[in-house]
């Protein structure tokens, strides 16, 4: 496997610095102020343009594509698509980068269960993904931390690291303030700062998934649904099924791949309780997800059709907010736009065991997970990723 070398210094700030942040995409909590922003080659491209888009955690990669027209239809197709400041002063510092893409992009992807009888201050997020492409941009990797981390919240203490979203949602915060607490947590926990974000409501994943038709997913071990029964042969939310005061048979996932509907691949994708490896066995699930649909987005024309297109980011579009870093979305796009559904690698913090603290309700991240985000920082993962086979997914 190649090693990618950083084309990017240490960050020179400090880890915890605070700043105020507003509503428009920015980094370092204030406006972009880098000068004149690099110039690229002009490109030889046909009006074959290849498109990459975060979905999210859950947040959905899709890439590698090509899809008909040039820039304008590409920034027409992703106008749907909501932006906001999702980062605050966890982006990348002018020292580490900035608004350069030139070099390693990192990005965080969060899935969050929003339901409609909920309070928007009262999410947590249920999915926290980093996403890391390294200087080359042809490769992604795919790194989960657990829901019940450790970690120390700023202005909090120490708490769950799903409180994060949270604690950052309330007092009128709303999305924008739980992921820009998330990142800031993440931020001082690994050192890892971020090129941009995005964030996926679960609801909104299912349709992500049905314009697509259907993803395969390999079920590595039977497990029973906690979430969902079947009434009358027809797959209902538990809460929803017991109002029907009707026979529920329990959504059953047997072991083996198939091809999956929406509602399956993402009531599959949620299990923990009976799994052996519980929450890390879900991670793993999560990204075999997301790898499913980026190579049917790639293997099935959808995006090199503009009807099924533009439904496909008519769905995006509901269901998704992205921030790209004070970048502009074409700009991440084009940038991304050698990654593949096979070029994503998918990771395993603490090799994928529970590693608690002294709180049985909590864990920490282990040493060698600790030096993997390290190695993300530095732009080294390949090489750290060869040396410990150990954190690859067992999932294909």
């Amino acid at each position: 496997m190649p090693v990618q070398a950083s084309r990017r210094p240490p960050s020179l700030e400090p880890v915890g610095a605070a700043a105020r942040v507003t509503s428009q995409p920015r980094r370092g909590g204030k406006r972009p102020s880098r000068g004149p922003a690099k110039k690229r080659a002009r490109r030889k491209d046909p009006l074959w343009a290849r498109l990459t888009l975060v979905f999210g955690a859950v947040l959905m990669l899709t890439s590698g594509i090509a899809i008909v027209g040039s820039k304008a239809l590409i920034g027409q197709a992703t106008g749907n698509i909501a932006q906001g400041n999702l980062l605050g002063d966890a982006g990348k510092s002018d020292a580490e980068g900035g608004a350069n893409l030139d070099g390693p992009i990192d990005m965080l992807l969060l899935g969050v269960d929003a339901r409609e009888r909920w309070a928007a201050d009262d999410v947590r997020a249920d999915s926290i993904i980093v996403l890391h492409i390294p200087a080359s941009h042809d490769q992604a990797y795919l790194i989960s931390i657990p829901r019940d981390t450790e970690a120390e919240i700023p202005g909090h203490g120490v708490e769950k690291i799903n409180a994060a979203f949270q604690y950052g949602a309330q007092n009128g915060g709303g999305w924008e303030g739980g992921a820009q607490l998330m990142a800031k947590t993440i931020r001082k926990m690994t050192g890892v700062s971020f090129d941009g974000a995005g964030i996926i409501n679960f609801g909104g994943f299912k349709k992500i998934i049905d314009t697509l038709g259907s993803v395969r997913i390999c079920v590595s071990q039977e497990v029973k649904s906690h979430h969902m029964s079947y009434v009358d042969g027809k797959p209902m939310w538990n809460a929803d099924a017991r109002k029907t005061g009707k026979k529920m048979t329990p959504v059953l996932h047997k072991k083996g791949c198939r091809e999956m509907e929406g509602w399956a691949a993402l009531d599959y994708s949620r299990q923990r309780y009976g799994l052996d490896g519980g929450d890390y066995d879900r991670q793993q699930n999560q990204q075999q997800l997301i790898k499913a649909m980026a190579k049917k987005a790639t293997e099935n024309g959808t995006l090199t059709n503009p009807v099924k297109l533009n439904a496909l980011m008519k769905a995006a579009g509901g269901a998704l907010v992205l921030d790209t870093g004070g970048v502009s979305m074409i700009d991440m796009i084009f940038t991304m736009r050698g990654v593949t559904g096979n070029d994503l690698t998918m990771l395993r913090t603490n090799g994928g065991k529970y590693f608690s603290t002294a709180d049985r309700s909590k864990e920490m991240l282990s040493p060698q997970t600790l030096e993997m985000f390290q190695a993300i920082k530095n732009d080294k993962l390949a090489e750290f990723v060869y040396a410990n086979p150990g954190v690859l997914s067992t999932r294909k």
